[in-house]
């Protein structure tokens, strides 16, 4: 029944993707933020009592998202098995994002093939922290397929991993440690304080997901008769070409897969950042790279729900 339940959540998320007008854990987890941020900034004006409530953030959403899941799933499994059955698919359904990440990904895609650049602009801003303003379009194919190479961890492979681990309920958990990372684990002025532990915490969540994306996406390579040797390469290679310890993973994966470059310098929030390049140049980044990155994202993310349910069956069982 609980291989059942993963099967079925990810065919839900491959077929409807994310709706927007429909319920979605993510989003109440991000008004919690929202509303413990504010209060926590009302009270702490140093950058140490930041820190601290920060800390407190944290635990208080991932303990509050863990705690809501697990009540909830025991609940309704107390109504009914079946019933309990069902909002465990929900609930896993919810949490990954491969079809939303490659939706989201495709809207650019168009608007470079067909749109202004403009257009293009308003689209890639949607999904990428950096400032798009003064974009050309291989800059942006670039940014798209960073996005969707980095995002495969968090958005389908990292989630996966924490359902093997304990359950919907952690993997919810990992969702409210994503979420948090995303909305104040930057090192700005204004959130380096309180989103200190948020960003380490995120680190430290998908340390041993990034590496195992580093041998999915490799082996997703060879399913879609990209280069999987140089994949293993240049992801090994440029392993740390990032200022996060787990994001050049995939990254580089996805750029010697593809054979293009990714990285460099780019503006975040008025601020120029400069990263390292990774990959070699073999080409320039081309349109097709795009749908090209969102097919070895999705093979690994069948790959990793394949290995999971493996591991699953061998130590549990159905």
């Amino acid at each position: 029944m609980t291989l059942a339940a993963w099967f079925v959540a990810f065919l839900l998320d491959s077929w409807l993707g994310d709706p927007p007008h429909w319920p979605h854990p993510v989003r109440w987890i991000g008004n919690m933020i929202t509303v413990l941020q504010r209060a926590i900034r009302s009270v702490c004006r140093s950058e140490r009592a930041l820190k601290w409530g920060g800390a407190l953030l944290w635990l208080v959403v991932v303990g509050v998202t863990w705690g809501v899941s697990w009540g909830f799933l025991w609940l309704m499994t107390q109504i009914h098995p079946w019933l309990g059955w069902v909002a465990q698919v929900w609930m896993i359904y919810t949490l990954l994002a491969g079809r939303c990440l490659s939706e989201a990904a495709l809207l650019v895609y168009d608007a470079l093939q067909h749109g202004s650049l403009a257009q293009s602009r308003e689209k890639l801003s949607w999904i990428v922290g950096r400032d798009t303003s003064q974009l050309e379009k291989p800059q942006m194919t670039r940014a798209v397929v960073e996005t969707v190479a980095e995002n495969s961890v968090d958005g389908v492979i990292a989630p996966l991993f924490f359902l093997l681990l304990g359950g919907a309920p952690l993997a919810m958990a990992y969702k409210a440690v994503n979420t948090l990372d995303s909305m104040v684990g930057y090192k700005t002025p204004k959130y380096r304080a309180i989103g200190y532990v948020s960003a380490r915490m995120d680190d430290l969540a998908n340390w041993l997901p990034a590496r195992l994306s580093w041998l999915l996406l490799s082996a997703a390579a060879w399913f879609i008769q990209a280069d999987y040797r140089q994949a293993l390469r240049i992801g090994w290679r440029d392993r740390y070409q990032h200022s996060s310890p787990n994001c050049a993973w995939s990254e580089a994966t996805v750029a010697g897969a593809l054979g293009v470059r990714l990285g460099g310098p780019n503006d975040y929030f008025g601020e120029r950042v400069e990263k390292p390049w990774i990959g070699d140049a073999q080409r320039e980044v081309a349109l097709n790279d795009i749908p090209r990155s969102i097919h070895l994202m999705l093979m690994a993310s069948l790959l990793a729900l394949l290995l999971f349910a493996l591991i699953h069956l061998l130590l549990v069982g159905i």
